[in-house]
């Protein structure tokens, strides 16, 4: 279970102030979106969410730990076992082979390259990538790379997805493919949580946050 209470942030002292002592619950097995104009930090909640900010009041907790109050070894190890990131970008490495980026998060989970390589084959397969395994990003489209980040989301098969615009940059057929793969993944019991301004993800989510 994935929560907040009261949570407020400010990206300095005396700055604009988000959230409103925001208090909610994320379920798992559901895709709730977080929308809103821009600047009322969908993003930003994300980044609360996946331990990679702190509140400035306010809890984040994980399956009723006050995970926010964690040591910052303590939150690294919840990211590499329990929390997958999607980003708008995709996010990879373009010196790294497509393999060697869906492997990266169990690596920092304590797995070794031999234990997790068919796995991240296996997802590579499941999303119609293997023949790309040992290629770079720069050398598939768009759509392709960030089916990639869900398999290196997916990798180490965490309770929680967190995606930030995960469609902003896509044509709607591959925009339609990684939506349906984040659908799926919380029909298996996962929290999955979709910053977006797309109304068409909006509608797919069975939840909806208004920032």
């Amino acid at each position: 279970m994935l929560a907040v209470t009261e949570l407020t942030f400010s990206y300095r002292p005396g700055g604009e102030e988000l959230f409103g002592a925001l208090t909610r619950e994320f379920l798992p097995g559901a895709v709730t979106a977080l929308t809103g104009a821009s600047g009322r930090g969908k993003s930003t909640l994300l980044y609360l969410l996946g331990l990679l900010l702190r509140p400035r009041t306010g809890q984040v907790l994980i399956d009723g730990v006050v995970a926010s109050s964690l040591s910052d070894e303590e939150c690294s190890g919840l990211r590499a076992t329990r929390i997958g990131f999607v980003f708008q970008d995709a996010a990879l490495d373009p010196s790294r082979t497509i393999l060697d980026a869906v492997v990266e998060p169990a690596l920092y989970a304590g797995a070794t390259i031999t234990a997790v390589r068919p796995r991240a084959l296996q997802l590579l397969d499941e999303f119609g990538l293997a023949h790309r395994a040992t290629h770079r990003p720069g050398q598939i489209s768009g759509g392709q790379a960030q089916r990639v980040a869900l398999c290196r989301a997916l990798i180490t098969n965490p309770s929680i997805i967190l995606a930030d615009e995960p469609t902003g940059n896509l044509d709607m057929d591959s925009a339609e493919m990684v939506l349906s793969a984040l659908v799926a993944a919380s029909t298996q019991g996962r929290t999955v949580i979709i910053a977006t301004h797309n109304a068409y993800v909006v509608e797919r989510a069975a939840d909806v946050v208004q920032l």
